[in-house]
C-alpha cells in the first residue's frame, strides 16, 4: 500500500553537546553533556509525520557503515517505509555537529556526506510511490536538481519544500514548481535579503517570496508562531503560538514540517490557518524534551483536539 507521505531528504547522525551557553568564535568552552541521536530535517520531518500516525515513506541516501545501518533500523522501528533507502559505497552517512545552550537556543553544523549523493535515478525506483502520495517533503539537505526532477513526477498531491540549510538564491523553478514554501526567519531574510525578526518584516518577506514566484509561503518565527499568505490571497496571516519554556528548540521547525504535512493529507478540508495553527501547538510541544527525534510527541501524547 502506498504512503500518503513520501520525505525525499536527509538522514544526519546528530553529536549533540550541551553547555550553559553557546561559544563565541574561537572560545572553548565546557560542556554538561553529550548525546548521540538520529537527525537530518528529512528523517526528522518522516518521523515527525510518523509519529502523528501518517503512513510514511523515506526516500534518502545512507552510508555503508555502523551509523547507516542504526539508522535504517530506527526508521523501521518508527513505522518508516524504508523500500527506497540507497546505500552509498563512497560516503559516510550524514553527520551533524550541534551545540545546544541552556536557554534551548542551538547552533548546527553539517556534513553531507551519502546525502549529497541522492540522485534522480535513485528517485525513480520511488516514481510510483511519488506519483500516488498525498503529500511531498523536500528540503535542502540533498541536491536540488533531484528535488526538481522528483516535483516534476508528482500526481495530484501536495508538494512542501522546506528551505533550509538557509541558501541565498534558491533555484526559481523549484520556487515556482512546488505548493508550499516554508522558511523560518533566517531562511526567509537570506533569500529576500531583509531582517525577519518581527510579524511585521516577515508579512513583507512573504509578500516579496510570492513575488518570487511561490504559490503558498509559510514563515515559521519560532515562539512568535506564523505567518502565511497564497497567491489566491496575499493577505499575511499571523499565526500565534502556545507559549512554552523552552529546553531545546533543535529539530522544532522539522517538527512543524512534519505537523503539516501529516494535517494537509490527512485532514485536507481543514483551512490553511487551522493547519498551521495546529502544526505551531505540536511543534512548541516538542521543545519541552531534549533532542531530536526524541522530543517530537506521539499522537498519544498530544491533545485529542489536535486530531477532529
Amino acid at each position: 500500500m502506498n504512503s500518503r507521505i513520501v520525505v525525499v531528504g536527509s538522514c544526519n547522525i546528530d553529536l549533540s553537546v550541551y553547555s550553559h551557553r553557546l561559544p563565541l568564535p574561537g572560545e572553548t568552552l565546557h560542556g554538561t553533556k553529550f548525546v548521540m541521536g538520529f537527525g537530518g530535517k528529512g528523517a526528522n520531518q518522516c518521523v515527525a509525520a510518523a509519529k502523528l500516525g501518517a503512513a510514511t515513506t523515506m526516500v534518502t541516501k545512507l552510508g555503508d557503515d555502523v551509523f547507516g545501518r542504526d539508522y535504517l533500523e530506527t526508521l523501521r522501528k518508527n513505522g518508516v517505509n524504508t523500500d527506497y533507502v540507497r546505500i552509498s559505497k563512497t560516503s559516510a552517512t550524514g553527520m551533524a555537529q550541534i551545540t545546544v545552550a541552556d536557554n534551548g537556543e542551538n547552533q548546527i553544523v553539517i556534513a553531507a556526506g551519502a546525502n549529497h549523493e541522492l540522485s534522480p535515478s535513485d528517485v525513480d525506483a520511488a516514481a510510483d510511490a511519488i506519483h500516488a502520495a498525498d503529500v511531498l517533503i523536500f528540503q535542502f539537505e540533498t541536491p536540488i536538481e533531484t528535488t526538481i526532477h522528483t516535483l516534476k513526477l508528482k500526481g495530484n498531491g501536495v508538494s512542501i519544500v522546506n528551505a533550509a540549510p538557509a541558501i541565498e538564491n534558491p533555484d526559481p523553478q523549484l520556487m515556482k514548481l512546488c505548493d508550499v514554501f516554508c522558511v523560518n526567519e533566517t531562511e526567509a531574510g537570506m533569500i529576500v535579503r531583509d531582517n525577519v525578526q518581527t510579524v511585521e518584516c516577515a508579512s513583507r518577506a512573504v509578500g516579496k517570496l510570492l513575488d518570487m514566484g511561490c504559490n503558498k509561503v509559510i514563515l515559521t518565527l519560532g515562539h512568535q508562531g506564523a505567518v502565511f499568505a497564497t497567491q489566491e490571497d496575499r493577505t499575511p496571516v499571523h499565526v500565534h503560538s502556545p507559549k512554552m519554556k523552552a529546553v531545546d528548540t533543535t529539530g522544532a521547525g522539522d517538527m512543524f514540517i512534519g505537523a503539516l504535512g501529516y494535517y494537509l493529507a490527512y485532514h485536507k478540508l481543514l483551512p490553511l490557518k487551522e493547519v498551521v495553527r495546529r502544526s505551531c501547538e505540536v511543534a512548541a510541544i516538542s521543545v519541552l524534551r531534549l533532542g531530536t527525534q526524541s522530543s517530537f510527541p506521539s499522537r498519544e501524547e498530544l491533545p485529542a483536539s489536535l486530531f477532529q
